[in-house]
């Protein structure tokens, strides 16, 4: 059932940008590359340009026969027109499907399959890398950004007149994300806009104070937690800087340039962006709030965004969740309370809107202080895995979402995470804690993950910054008073497997360690 544009409690990224024009006037967006899109607008736009894109994309789309609560694929080259996509399909009441540039073809065509034949918006290069997966039987029509052999470009259709917008109920499909993927082929999550905006509203409480401040952002334009953190940006009118390069040689000179107030991106490139607390323009002095979500994030890397603000008071808020439920815990951590930070902490949960428990096997309750899984209750739960319900209810327990991490409360109820379930290695308390231990004592690391070897023994793969090799004696000393670890294994930062939020596939480089013999000495190559 369809609903005007205020229909009750519900949030669409369809709207977004009209409303933000309307209400704010041309507020400066910059992005650090063109449009696929429309790249004869180059990189200097405005809410209001931005605004009229969506509607003349959401025109073309209805002229070539996208109906409301169609799917629509979103699979493409990463760029900022990926959002725009997802706000135009939206903008017409059909459901943006969106999946990561990043997926391998086959894992693509996997949830393709899962689909009602969906439409699908790509580009040639990523058309032609699906060229095994047989499109013609997945899929309804195909539309590309760009010419490509074959395929029918979305440009075909320009200047088609744009529809009133459209929104359907907010119970019904609105918008499906995928999971991460850590732990094999991801799950297709269905949101709403009842649940949507039940994440939106804490997220624009804690935005609150830091309203108009221009915003940098670096995040995976096919994560919920995207649209989100957009619609808060636009209700409170605050300037964009939208990045897809995170080298920090580009990333520098653009937040130079801009003085961004805000900044949040992953954690891994917060790791990256620690060498920018230096940098000539001193692009971080003016950021008054860092936020942080999608994974664990060093307290090393914390103490040093923080440091490299001149703001009185700048902060970072840790939002702890999964794709699945929307932040569940969040905290705020300050210059004064980084000093003592314990990286496992990842806060309370959000007052109104979720709860936290730890709970044993069987499901009790435990103690604060005793390790158990950690389950959250909370208004954002998306209404299923498209495809697979089976999997989703076995996550459930009278409304309980298994959270799959390990973790525990302290005293005064603050959760705390230790590792997830399928990454516990017995020998060691907490994988997560030793590599936060690893990272603070030697700087010159940018990344630390420690998997299961194959006789289950800790194994560190380590990542340090440039080409140089890992120091033995520098480790050595750095193990010191550590649980007993294999010999270290060291790989380029680029040679890990991630997902398009950077999160390392743990499980992967652990089946990778297997695979090959064991090296004769420190720093060699897996």
């Amino acid at each position: 059932m369809r609903q005007s544009l205020l229909a009750d409690r519900g949030f669409c990224p369809g709207p977004v940008f009209r409303r933000a024009a309307d209400r704010h006037g041309a507020v400066f967006v910059t992005l650090d590359r063109p449009l696929d899109i429309a790249p004869d607008l180059g990189v200097d736009l405005s809410y209001r340009v931005l605004a009229e894109v969506v509607e003349e994309v959401s025109g073309r789309l209805w002229a070539a026969g996208v109906r409301p609560s169609e799917q629509v694929v979103v699979h493409k080259a990463d760029n900022v027109d990926i959002m725009l996509l997802t706000c135009a399909v939206s903008r017409i009441g059909a459901v943006p499907v969106l999946l990561s540039p990043t997926l391998a073809p086959a894992v693509a065509g996997q949830l393709l399959a899962r689909l009602r034949r969906p439409w699908l918006i790509t580009d040639g290069a990523t058309l032609a890398g699906l060229g095994d997966v047989g499109l013609s039987g997945l899929v309804r029509r195909t539309l590309t950004v760009d010419e490509a052999p074959g395929a029918e470009p979305l440009a075909s259709y320009a200047g088609a007149e744009p529809p009133p917008p459209v929104r359907l109920h907010p119970r019904e499909p609105a918008l499906i994300t995928h999971s991460s993927g850590t732990t094999g082929v991801p799950k297709l999550a269905v949101h709403c806009a009842r649940t949507m905006w039940n994440r939106l509203v804490p997220q624009q409480a804690m935005g609150w104070p830091t309203r108009g401040e221009t915003a940098a952002l670096h995040m995976s334009f096919v994560h919920s937690r995207f649209y989100h953190l957009l619609g808060v940006l636009l209700h409170f009118g605050s300037p964009l800087v939208l990045i897809t390069d995170p080298d920090p040689a580009a990333v520098g000179p653009l937040l130079a340039r801009h003085r961004p107030g805000i900044v949040e991106t992953h954690p891994n490139t917060f790791v990256l962006w620690e060498e920018l607390a230096g940098a000539p323009g001193a692009p971080l002095s003016r950021v008054r709030s860092y936020g942080s979500t999608f994974d664990a994030i060093h307290p090393r890397t914390v103490r040093r965004l923080l440091d490299a603000s001149r703001r009185r008071t700048p902060w970072l808020i840790q939002l702890y969740g999964q794709s699945e439920t929307g932040p569940v815990a969040f905290q705020v951590v300050t210059r004064r309370s980084a000093a003592r930070v314990d990286g496992r902490r990842v806060g309370f949960g959000i007052p109104g809107f979720t709860r936290v428990r730890v709970t044993d096997a069987d499901g009790a309750r435990v103690p604060p202080g005793t390790p158990g899984r950690i389950e959250a209750r909370t208004r954002g739960r998306i209404l299923t895995y498209l495809g697979l319900q089976e999997r989703y209810d076995r996550q459930l327990t009278d409304g309980w979402w298994e959270m799959g991490d390990l973790g525990y409360r302290g005293r005064l109820g603050a959760l705390y995470l230790i590792d997830r379930e399928v990454d516990r290695i017995d020998a060691v308390h907490s994988n997560l804690e030793i590599e936060d231990t690893l990272m603070s004592r030697l700087e010159e690391l940018r990344e630390v993950v420690i998997v299961r070897g194959a006789q289950r023994e800790p194994v560190p793969v380590v990542c340090v910054r440039g080409e140089r090799p890992l120091d033995p004696e520098r480790w050595r000393r750095a193990t010191t008073g550590l649980p007993a670890l294999a010999e270290p294994r060291q790989w380029r930062f680029e040679e890990l497997p991630m997902t398009a939020t950077w999160k390392v596939k743990r499980g992967e480089i652990a089946r990778m360690l297997s695979a090959v013999p064991q090296p004769g000495a420190e720093g060699t190559r897996a």
